[in-house]
């Protein structure tokens, strides 16, 4: 608690002890968002310099850390809105997925490339739950705080998405 009363008095060290505490969590946080390494880097520094900025606006008997991905999750959901970015999961959905094994390579990459398809085409809130949900398999609770929603909206768009996910598979072709 002392850490967290000298950040919001301003104290460079505390800050730059948060930094290291929470920097490597932020970046894969958001990592999983916009699935980016290189733009997760830039975001992360972004959202400790917002961070720094705000520093006086923050409540020591809060955490921290959720703090700091729910900044970082706004930079990354308007880094996704500006660049109109897809997520590009249909690796990772295959991946988590267990499906026999497909003999024909081309048989593969067009079911990748469906995958990617529906997941690019879910609207920007249901994209943001189902990758930290269902592919960087994050809890509830955390997503929640994250976004700035109740755990019963995560379940629901993780629902919406799933049931998304299926039927633009299916117009595709491809039945799971």
């Amino acid at each position: 608690m002392e850490l967290l009363e000298r950040f919001t008095g301003g104290e460079i060290e505390a800050f730059e002890t948060l930094f290291q505490r929470h920097q490597a969590d932020v970046y894969h946080w958001v990592v999983g968002l916009i699935r980016d390494p290189a733009a997760a880097e830039d975001l992360t520094l972004e959202a400790f310099w917002r961070i720094y900025r705000a520093h006086a606006r923050f409540d020591p008997a809060r955490c921290f850390g959720a703090w700091a991905r729910r900044i970082a999750t706004n930079l990354a959901l308007e880094h996704l809105r500006k660049a109109g970015r897809e997520v590009m999961a249909g690796e990772d959905l295959l991946n988590a997925q267990p499906s026999p094994p497909v003999p024909d390579s081309a048989v593969l990459s067009d079911t990748r490339a469906c995958l990617r398809r529906a997941f690019a085409g879910l609207p920007v809130k249901l994209k943001c739950v189902a990758a930290l949900v269902l592919l960087e398999q994050q809890t509830y609770a955390d997503v929640a705080c994250a976004l700035g929603i109740t755990v019963e909206a995560v379940k629901s768009r993780e629902f919406r998405a799933v049931r998304l996910l299926r039927k633009k598979l299916k117009e595709m072709g491809i039945e799971l």
